[in-house]
Protein backbone atom coordinates (compact mmCIF):
# COMPACT_ATOMS: atom_id res chain seq x y z
CA UNK A 1 0.00 0.00 0.00
CA UNK A 2 2.78 2.63 0.76
CA UNK A 3 4.60 1.32 -2.40
CA UNK A 4 1.43 2.44 -4.34
CA UNK A 5 1.05 5.30 -2.78
CA UNK A 6 4.59 6.61 -3.09
CA UNK A 7 3.99 6.01 -7.08
CA UNK A 8 0.91 7.65 -7.28
CA UNK A 9 2.69 11.37 -5.37
CA UNK A 10 5.73 10.55 -8.19
CA UNK A 11 3.17 10.58 -10.83
CA UNK A 12 1.60 13.71 -9.01
CA UNK A 13 4.68 15.57 -9.11
CA UNK A 14 5.88 14.65 -12.48
CA UNK A 15 2.87 15.73 -14.08
CA UNK A 16 2.74 19.09 -12.22
CA UNK A 17 6.64 19.22 -13.14
CA UNK A 18 6.17 20.76 -16.62
CA UNK A 19 2.91 23.59 -15.68
CA UNK A 20 5.93 24.72 -12.89
CA UNK A 21 8.35 25.33 -15.48
CA UNK A 22 6.44 26.91 -17.99
CA UNK A 23 5.64 29.41 -15.65
CA UNK A 24 9.35 29.68 -15.32
CA UNK A 25 9.62 30.60 -18.54
CA UNK A 26 7.41 33.24 -19.55
CA UNK A 27 8.37 37.03 -19.33
CA UNK A 28 5.64 39.29 -19.73
CA UNK A 29 5.86 42.32 -21.08
CA UNK A 30 3.74 45.41 -20.97
CA UNK A 31 3.82 47.54 -23.86
CA UNK A 32 1.69 50.60 -25.79
CA UNK A 33 -0.79 49.43 -28.24
CA UNK A 34 1.39 50.99 -31.01
CA UNK A 35 3.87 48.81 -30.50
CA UNK A 36 1.79 46.12 -31.29
CA UNK A 37 3.37 45.25 -34.95
CA UNK A 38 7.36 45.54 -33.70
CA UNK A 39 7.31 43.60 -30.35
CA UNK A 40 5.00 40.95 -31.97
CA UNK A 41 7.94 40.08 -34.56
CA UNK A 42 10.59 41.14 -31.36
CA UNK A 43 8.97 39.01 -29.18
CA UNK A 44 9.29 36.32 -31.69
CA UNK A 45 12.66 36.68 -32.16
CA UNK A 46 13.46 36.74 -28.41
CA UNK A 47 11.84 33.30 -27.63
CA UNK A 48 13.82 32.16 -30.85
CA UNK A 49 16.68 33.05 -29.35
CA UNK A 50 16.04 31.53 -25.66
CA UNK A 51 14.50 28.13 -26.42
CA UNK A 52 11.79 27.26 -23.98
CA UNK A 53 10.75 31.03 -23.42
CA UNK A 54 7.53 32.55 -23.59
CA UNK A 55 7.25 36.76 -24.24
CA UNK A 56 3.71 37.30 -22.90
CA UNK A 57 2.88 40.52 -24.75
CA UNK A 58 0.31 42.99 -22.64
CA UNK A 59 -0.57 45.70 -25.10
CA UNK A 60 -2.97 48.46 -23.72
CA UNK A 61 -2.42 52.18 -23.31
CA UNK A 62 0.04 53.35 -21.59
CA UNK A 63 -1.47 54.60 -18.54
CA UNK A 64 -3.58 51.47 -18.15
CA UNK A 65 -0.42 49.79 -18.08
CA UNK A 66 0.97 52.05 -15.45
CA UNK A 67 -2.07 51.30 -13.38
CA UNK A 68 -1.88 47.92 -13.84
CA UNK A 69 1.68 47.83 -12.61
CA UNK A 70 0.64 50.10 -9.68
CA UNK A 71 -1.82 47.58 -8.39
CA UNK A 72 0.61 44.42 -8.69
CA UNK A 73 -0.33 43.43 -11.98
CA UNK A 74 2.79 40.70 -12.82
CA UNK A 75 4.89 42.77 -15.07
CA UNK A 76 8.89 42.14 -16.41
CA UNK A 77 9.26 44.93 -18.62
CA UNK A 78 7.07 47.89 -19.43
CA UNK A 79 7.08 50.00 -22.69
CA UNK A 80 5.62 53.35 -22.75
CA UNK A 81 4.60 55.56 -25.73
CA UNK A 82 5.79 59.06 -23.68
CA UNK A 83 7.80 59.98 -20.42
CA UNK A 84 5.44 60.79 -17.97
CA UNK A 85 3.98 57.07 -17.37
CA UNK A 86 7.60 55.78 -16.58
CA UNK A 87 8.37 58.43 -14.60
CA UNK A 88 5.52 58.13 -12.15
CA UNK A 89 6.68 54.31 -12.31
CA UNK A 90 10.76 55.23 -11.79
CA UNK A 91 9.41 58.04 -8.89
CA UNK A 92 6.88 55.22 -6.94
CA UNK A 93 10.44 52.65 -6.97
CA UNK A 94 8.59 50.22 -9.48
CA UNK A 95 10.69 50.76 -12.44
CA UNK A 96 14.20 51.58 -12.75
CA UNK A 97 16.74 53.48 -15.19
CA UNK A 98 14.46 53.57 -18.34
CA UNK A 99 15.93 53.90 -21.88
CA UNK A 100 14.50 55.80 -24.71
CA UNK A 101 14.88 53.02 -26.90
CA UNK A 102 12.15 54.58 -29.94
CA UNK A 103 10.86 57.67 -31.20
CA UNK A 104 7.65 58.27 -33.00
CA UNK A 105 5.51 61.37 -34.99
CA UNK A 106 1.49 61.70 -34.72
CA UNK A 107 0.20 62.44 -38.25
CA UNK A 108 -2.99 63.72 -39.25
CA UNK A 109 -5.35 60.03 -40.56
CA UNK A 110 -8.57 60.25 -42.55
CA UNK A 111 -10.37 57.56 -44.37
CA UNK A 112 -9.51 56.32 -47.45
CA UNK A 113 -12.34 58.71 -49.56
CA UNK A 114 -11.61 61.51 -47.35
CA UNK A 115 -15.16 62.45 -47.04
CA UNK A 116 -14.27 66.04 -45.17
CA UNK A 117 -12.15 66.61 -48.09
CA UNK A 118 -9.27 67.73 -45.71
CA UNK A 119 -5.27 68.13 -47.32
CA UNK A 120 -3.83 69.89 -43.61
CA UNK A 121 -4.08 70.13 -39.74
CA UNK A 122 -5.84 73.57 -40.43
CA UNK A 123 -8.69 71.78 -42.57
CA UNK A 124 -9.71 69.65 -39.01
CA UNK A 125 -12.45 71.54 -38.00
CA UNK A 126 -14.03 70.77 -41.12
CA UNK A 127 -14.52 67.50 -40.50
CA UNK A 128 -17.90 66.18 -39.02
CA UNK A 129 -16.48 63.36 -36.88
CA UNK A 130 -13.52 63.60 -35.13
CA UNK A 131 -12.00 61.03 -32.62
CA UNK A 132 -9.18 61.79 -30.10
CA UNK A 133 -7.35 59.63 -27.35
CA UNK A 134 -8.33 60.21 -23.99
CA UNK A 135 -5.82 63.04 -22.35
CA UNK A 136 -4.20 60.63 -19.62
CA UNK A 137 -3.24 58.47 -22.77
CA UNK A 138 0.28 59.38 -24.47
CA UNK A 139 -2.00 60.35 -27.84
CA UNK A 140 -4.68 61.80 -26.34
CA UNK A 141 -1.99 64.79 -24.74
CA UNK A 142 -0.03 64.84 -27.53
CA UNK A 143 -3.38 65.74 -29.75
CA UNK A 144 -4.35 68.66 -27.17
CA UNK A 145 -0.14 69.95 -27.59
CA UNK A 146 -0.53 69.87 -31.12
CA UNK A 147 -3.98 71.66 -31.29
CA UNK A 148 -2.40 74.65 -28.95
CA UNK A 149 -0.01 74.77 -31.18
CA UNK A 150 -1.69 74.91 -34.08
CA UNK A 151 -4.21 77.38 -32.64
CA UNK A 152 -1.23 80.30 -33.75
CA UNK A 153 -1.24 79.37 -37.15
CA UNK A 154 -5.08 78.38 -37.82
CA UNK A 155 -6.29 80.64 -35.70
CA UNK A 156 -7.27 81.45 -31.97
CA UNK A 157 -10.38 79.37 -32.23
CA UNK A 158 -9.02 76.30 -33.43
CA UNK A 159 -8.93 74.29 -30.64
CA UNK A 160 -12.28 75.04 -30.02
CA UNK A 161 -13.23 74.59 -33.11
CA UNK A 162 -11.66 70.55 -33.62
CA UNK A 163 -13.03 69.72 -30.13
CA UNK A 164 -16.70 70.79 -30.82
CA UNK A 165 -16.41 68.04 -33.40
CA UNK A 166 -15.16 65.15 -31.44
CA UNK A 167 -17.87 62.17 -30.98
CA UNK A 168 -15.61 60.16 -28.96
CA UNK A 169 -12.49 59.33 -26.75
CA UNK A 170 -10.67 56.44 -26.97
CA UNK A 171 -8.08 54.29 -23.85
CA UNK A 172 -5.48 53.87 -26.68
CA UNK A 173 -4.14 54.73 -30.24
CA UNK A 174 -5.37 51.77 -31.71
CA UNK A 175 -9.04 52.72 -30.56
CA UNK A 176 -8.97 55.67 -32.55
CA UNK A 177 -7.29 54.16 -35.28
CA UNK A 178 -9.65 51.56 -35.74
CA UNK A 179 -12.74 54.15 -35.71
CA UNK A 180 -11.40 55.98 -39.03
CA UNK A 181 -10.50 52.94 -40.15
CA UNK A 182 -14.40 51.39 -40.20
CA UNK A 183 -15.21 54.88 -41.16
CA UNK A 184 -16.67 55.64 -37.99
CA UNK A 185 -14.90 59.14 -38.00
CA UNK A 186 -13.59 61.88 -40.58
CA UNK A 187 -10.65 62.39 -39.01
CA UNK A 188 -8.52 61.91 -35.56
CA UNK A 189 -4.58 62.37 -35.15
CA UNK A 190 -2.27 59.08 -34.70
CA UNK A 191 1.57 57.58 -34.88
CA UNK A 192 2.61 57.60 -37.56
CA UNK A 193 3.48 54.11 -37.25
CA UNK A 194 0.11 53.32 -36.48
CA UNK A 195 -0.97 54.43 -39.80
CA UNK A 196 1.46 52.97 -41.60
CA UNK A 197 -0.05 49.53 -39.99
CA UNK A 198 -3.66 50.30 -41.98
CA UNK A 199 -2.41 52.06 -44.69
CA UNK A 200 -4.99 50.70 -46.90
CA UNK A 201 -8.07 51.59 -44.70
CA UNK A 202 -6.64 55.54 -43.94
CA UNK A 203 -4.69 57.98 -45.27
CA UNK A 204 -2.27 59.47 -43.25
CA UNK A 205 -1.47 63.82 -43.44
CA UNK A 206 2.13 64.88 -42.35
CA UNK A 207 1.74 67.99 -39.32
CA UNK A 208 4.23 70.37 -40.14
CA UNK A 209 7.17 69.89 -37.82
CA UNK A 210 7.09 73.25 -36.33
CA UNK A 211 3.36 72.13 -35.02
CA UNK A 212 4.61 68.77 -33.83
CA UNK A 213 5.67 66.85 -31.24
CA UNK A 214 8.29 63.67 -30.82
CA UNK A 215 6.90 60.70 -29.25
CA UNK A 216 9.53 59.02 -26.93
CA UNK A 217 9.59 55.79 -25.92
CA UNK A 218 11.12 54.53 -22.55
CA UNK A 219 11.73 50.99 -21.52
CA UNK A 220 12.53 49.68 -17.68
CA UNK A 221 12.87 46.24 -16.46
CA UNK A 222 10.07 46.30 -13.76
CA UNK A 223 10.74 46.42 -10.36
CA UNK A 224 10.07 43.03 -8.52
CA UNK A 225 10.14 40.95 -12.12
CA UNK A 226 10.33 37.64 -11.61
CA UNK A 227 12.69 37.18 -14.44
CA UNK A 228 15.11 40.34 -13.89
CA UNK A 229 17.90 39.12 -15.90
CA UNK A 230 15.93 37.95 -19.14
CA UNK A 231 14.20 41.41 -18.84
CA UNK A 232 17.45 43.17 -19.17
CA UNK A 233 17.77 40.98 -21.99
CA UNK A 234 15.24 42.15 -23.70
CA UNK A 235 15.85 45.57 -22.89
CA UNK A 236 19.12 44.87 -24.75
CA UNK A 237 17.20 43.83 -27.80
CA UNK A 238 15.74 46.39 -28.37
CA UNK A 239 18.34 48.71 -28.20
CA UNK A 240 20.56 46.68 -30.41
CA UNK A 241 21.19 47.41 -34.35
CA UNK A 242 19.20 43.90 -34.63
CA UNK A 243 16.07 45.49 -32.22
CA UNK A 244 16.52 49.12 -33.54
CA UNK A 245 16.00 47.33 -37.45
CA UNK A 246 12.49 45.96 -36.82
CA UNK A 247 11.61 49.07 -34.90
CA UNK A 248 12.12 51.46 -38.28
CA UNK A 249 10.71 48.53 -40.81
CA UNK A 250 7.47 49.47 -38.38
CA UNK A 251 8.32 53.40 -38.55
CA UNK A 252 9.84 54.24 -35.62
CA UNK A 253 12.96 56.32 -35.35
CA UNK A 254 15.86 55.64 -33.27
CA UNK A 255 16.18 56.26 -29.62
CA UNK A 256 19.24 57.57 -27.69
CA UNK A 257 19.17 54.48 -24.95
CA UNK A 258 19.45 56.88 -22.55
Amino acid sequence: MCRLLGRWFALVLSLAAPARAGDRGELVVFAAASLREAFGELGGKFEREHPGIKVALQLAGSQELRTQIEHGAPADVFASADQKHMQALVEAGLAAAPRTFARNAPVLIVPRDNPAGLRALCDLPRAQRIVVGIPEVPIGSYTLRILDAASKQCGAGFRAAVEARVVSREVNVRQVLSKVALGEADAAIVYRTDAGARSQAALAIPIPAELNVVAEYPVAVVTGAKHPALAREFVELLLSPAGQEVLARSGFQAGNGR
